[in-house]
């Protein structure tokens, strides 16, 4: 079982919880971003285009402790960016599972090697490393040589130190099925404890905007690889409902509130992959965004979506109201043969809003105002003087 057991009862009480009370949204993961600077430049990213300025915030560790108390979502995925690049993000690992959050790390495994000692094994905390397929597949992908070698050797030091280890494998068009499939064998000899996997999301500003896929090549591509794994023991760290959405079996409608957001910019409305405007806290996310005028159908932004942020929550919340139809799932894997379930019409999709770069300017002017810190001073000539000039929140 990929995801450990006493998670699956704590968060499965969680959600009943909540399904009894009539709560109408709640969170079930906090997406957690402390900052947006990342290492490598993949083509298929929309995280990282900003200005210098912008990519040298950070979250504090305190800011970090607060959007945990204000979402009080039972587990925790800290993405970026590369969450590795911050100084804190020892202190804020440490902080979250000792509140007992359940606490995934994202991270590429660059700096693995050299941040693994402060950091330390426990039931609530994993790396979740970045491989989106074998080497040629993976370098590929984030457009650098190498990359694939010092990931899984990350993922080896990691697991002999005795940590949890979970993939997070993006796919894209063009994907050949029988290599994924040789791939997730490959990882499970690895011995890795789960993967985590959807079709890579249509930022709009990713420098690569043709390989992203549609939702019936997604549909068909995850049909090919669960086919190929009938009978193996692959472990995903999903709901196998949401895989059996992947593969076109459930007609799911996005829960966008199931993962929020916190950013250096707020809460970012509505979800973790549309940046449409920000919060300044998760009440006013939660009771002031107009979530009906998004998801399949309802935005032209979101019509080819079939990511997990979105619809791993929906297919968590129909696993409390059909057990049944959860337990049928988890024996016999995704359907691979049947007609496909209905789609959602795009019929009354509003068209797409562009935002970025008013988004970025209003954020360029918050920044102006910030009075620069006072960095180390260093005597020159007799005078003291400022070795360097900094924002408050500036790179490490």
């Amino acid at each position: 079982m990929a995801v450990p057991l006493m998670q699956a009862v704590r968060v499965g009480r969680y959600v009943l919880k909540q399904h009894l009370s009539g709560r109408k949204r709640y969170p079930l993961v906090l997406m957690l971003e402390p900052l947006f600077r990342c290492n490598l430049a993949c083509a298929g990213c929309g995280k990282i285009d900003y200005p210098a300025q912008i990519l040298n915030q950070r979250m504090s560790l305190q800011d970090c402790l607060d959007a945990d108390a204000e979402c009080d979502a039972p587990v925790i995925a800290i993405a970026g960016g590369e969450p590795l690049l911050h100084k804190e993000m020892p202190e804020i690992v440490k902080g979250l599972v000792g509140r007992r959050k359940y606490v995934y790390l994202c991270t590429n495994g660059l700096l693995l090697e050299k941040k693994i000692d402060d950091y330390e094994p426990s039931p609530f905390f994993s790396f979740d490393v970045h491989l989106d397929g074998d080497k040629s597949m993976h370098d590929s992908s984030v457009c650098q040589d190498g990359v694939f070698d010092r990931a899984v050797a990350a993922i080896k030091l990691a697991k002999s130190r005795g940590f949890r280890v979970s993939i997070n494998c993006t796919l894209f068009d063009g994907a050949d099925p029988k290599r994924v499939a040789a791939f997730f064998d490959e990882v499970m000899a690895m011995g890795v404890d789960g993967i985590m996997t959807a079709p890579g999301y249509a930022y709009e500003r990713a420098p690569d905007q043709e390989h992203f896929l549609n939702r019936q090549k997604t549909k068909q591509l995850f049909r090919d690889i669960f086919r190929l794994g009938k009978g193996k023991k692959w472990r995903f760290t999903q709901s196998p409902l949401f895989l059996n959405f992947l593969a076109g079996n459930e007609t799911y409608h996005c829960t966008p509130w199931g993962k929020p957001l916190r950013t250096v910019f707020g809460w970012q409305r509505p979800c973790y992959l549309l940046g449409e405007g920000y919060a300044k806290t998760f009440k006013e996310l939660m009771d002031d965004t107009a979530w009906e005028q998004y998801g399949t159908g309802a935005y032209e932004k979101c019509a080819d979506c079939m990511v997990h942020s979105g619809y791993e929550s929906t297919a968590v919340m129909d696993a409390v109201k059909r057990p049944w139809h959860i337990a049928k799932v988890a024996l016999t894997g995704p359907e691979t043969e049947k007609p496909m379930a209905p789609e959602i019409p795009l019929t009354n999709q509003r068209p797409a809003e562009y935002r970025y770069e008013k988004q970025v300017e209003e954020q360029m002017a918050v920044l102006s105002t910030r009075r620069p810190a006072r960095g180390p001073r260093v005597r020159v000539h007799g005078n003291d003087t400022p070795a360097r000039e900094t924002f408050t929140d500036a790179a490490d």
